[in-house]
């Protein structure tokens, strides 16, 4: 029987991370994968695959919608070869996650294909694809096992009309009509897809407004935008039934005021979140305690109860971010070579890639008030910029929030063209505790987005933007 000093099952962003630092930091390594690739959900069904197809649909809807103001003019009908363009999103997929192998080669980890289970607390069984068994030992274990799809208890997924975010990835054909229930990152993303497409596309959502856990102003001003692509919006809406009727997919919900509304299309996308995922690891022969939502139970140290045994990911508490994983994967790796690393869960950035993009960092304005920390109020417009103006991104905004007596950043929210890009220099910022004039006075390239930030910082610190 082999022995390892660290077994990690699972190979997402926070597993395969972790078992890097932890070969980085001198320990025998072992990861463990079922599916025949590595990189878990975000390299193959999540993050990669929906950018791919996000980043391809865009520049079919640039084509078709802008190309010629820029004096660029297309002879013929432009077309969309889904076929195609599934195919490139593949390749994508391919190349990111033969790179991951590549990875665990340069670094020595052994990987095993096959499913994780606890024989004990320091015995793991590896059930092969092809029915054998192998047992490791090791003396430390991480469990980054991730997250898949959720549902709703009455909704039966049969994955070809009444599907979720992994087969929408790969449909044969453009939806006439998708109808997506839920008003979250991966409804909206794979929504907004399909719509630039061609497809008729309606979100319904349960909360009074969309990506509910963000800023109230980031929803206010990314349904304005998506509203003016043609996206329609159900806010407020219980669905209570799903129903597929040959190619046809029939959805009930009740309106705010508890009147029934139907909605037909041909494919529902349901995406109304994402579970823990522990199917298979045999937790209970570990002795891993669970706590009452399905997450594993852990420490300020990521640590189990059973003290050789972490977890990491969306299978703990927290945000279900592949960011956030990997920073944990990267902790207990250091907590196990004796060191004392830290994470601020505070500055873990959200992001939402649809166009334009939204990002924030920090607490958001409902949280201030809950709290009753006193703050002012730095925003500007995008369409303020030249630079938004020469690309014909002129939708959203920056907005900073600072504390009212100290200048702190306290959070910052932001709307527009490479959100997901600016956003880190909000993080970096507030990892060092700046004051909203700190980046006031830092320069920013002109022209760029960035500036957005700065003037927003400006407008922060005694209301002095000059470009508005």
């Amino acid at each position: 029987m082999t022995e390892y000093d660290v077994a990690v099952i699972g190979s997402g962003p926070g597993g395969y991370v972790a078992a890097i630092r932890c070969a980085q930091l001198g320990m025998k390594t072992a990861i463990i994968e079922k599916y025949s690739t590595l990189g878990g959900t975000c390299l193959n069904v999540g993050c990669i695959p929906s950018k791919a197809l996000l980043d391809s649909s865009h520049h079919y809807e640039d084509a078709v919608k802008h190309f010629q103001e820029h004096g660029i003019d297309i002879p013929g009908e432009v077309k969309v070869n889904l076929k195609q363009m599934i195919s490139r999103k593949q390749g994508v997929v391919d190349m990111t996650t033969k790179g991951i192998q590549f990875l665990m080669d340069k670094n020595k980890i052994d990987v095993f294909e096959g499913v994780g289970s606890f024989k004990d607390a320091t015995h793991v069984n590896i059930l092969k694809n092809d029915g054998k068994e192998e047992t490791i030992a090791a003396k430390n274990t991480i469990i980054a096992t991730g997250s898949k799809p959720s549902t709703l208890p009455f909704i039966t997924l049969d994955k070809e009309r009444v599907i979720t975010s992994t087969e929408a990835l790969e449909l044969k054909e453009i939806p006439k009509h998708m109808i997506v229930i839920g008003g979250g990152v991966i409804g909206l993303e794979l929504g907004q897809v399909y719509k630039r497409l061609g497809s008729e596309v309606t979100v319904i959502e349960y909360m009074d407004r969309i990506i509910p856990t963000m800023d109230a102003g980031l929803s206010k001003e990314l349904m304005k935008s998506m509203k003016k692509q043609k996206v329609k919006f159900n806010l407020s809406h219980k669905v209570k039934s799903v129903e597929r009727k040959g190619k046809e997919v029939i959805v009930k919900a009740d309106d705010k005021k508890g009147k029934e509304v139907t909605f037909t299309g041909d494919y529902c996308l349901v995406s109304v979140g994402r579970r823990p995922y522990t199917d298979g690891l045999n937790v209970e022969a570990a002795g891993v305690q669970m706590d009452d939502r399905g997450k594993i139970a852990v420490n300020d140290h990521l640590q189990t109860n059973v003290p050789n045994i972490y977890a990491i990911g969306d299978v703990i508490r927290g945000a279900m971010l592949a960011h956030k994983a990997e920073e944990e994967g990267t902790l207990v790796a250091e907590v196990l070579a004796g060191q004392k690393p830290h994470i601020d869960y505070n500055l873990i950035p959200g992001v939402v890639y649809t166009w334009p993009e939204v990002a924030a960092v920090g607490k958001t304005e409902e949280e201030l008030k809950e709290a009753g920390i006193a703050y002012k109020v730095g925003q500007f417009p995008m369409r303020a910029l030249g630079r938004a103006r020469a690309s014909m991104d002129v939708d959203g905004f920056v907005k900073i929030l600072a504390d009212a007596s100290t200048d702190e950043v306290l959070g910052v929210h932001m709307i527009g063209a490479r959100c997901a890009d600016l956003i880190s220099e909000a993080v970096t910022a507030m990892e060092f505790r700046a004051s909203a004039e700190d980046i006031a006075r830092m320069s920013h390239a002109h022209p760029t987005y960035s500036e957005a930030v700065k003037e927003a910082a400006l407008a922060a610190t005694d209301d002095r933007a000059l470009h508005v």
